[in-house]
């Protein structure tokens, strides 16, 4: 039950975003924005997390849920560290993911053949 209900709230994620896409004026740069945006003011509500706790990854996955850690981050920082803590939370949250990144990132690049441009 637990695939079915991440591959449901990750698909409608996916679907919503298609749609965006497809019928507005939207770029995907500024649908992307949205959707971290919309995680960071639904985890700050304490509103994003029953959704973690019924669909998994389908909800930590998506940008919604990289929105959702950083607010989470933040949060706890602020907790022990204080006001500093709104600026350091987030990014120590999600220094793990951000330095995955950045490795697979360079691996990709050692292994692919760059070609000029014409």
């Amino acid at each position: 039950m637990e695939y079915l209900n991440a591959f449901l709230c990750g698909g409608l994620l996916c679907v919503v975003g298609q749609l965006l896409v497809d019928r507005t004026n939207l770029t995907p740069a500024k649908i992307l924005v949205c959707y971290v945006t919309t995680g960071v003011i639904l985890g700050g509500l304490g509103l994003y997390q029953p959704l973690v706790d019924w669909a998994g990854a389908g909800a930590t996955v998506p940008l919604t849920g990289f929105g959702n850690l950083l607010a989470k981050g933040v949060r706890k920082a602020v907790a022990q560290d204080g006001f500093l803590g709104i600026f350091t939370g987030g990014a120590t949250a999600a220094a793990g993911g951000i330095a995955a990144a950045i490795f697979f990132a360079f691996l990709a690049g050692l292994m692919a053949k760059s070609k000029p441009k014409r």
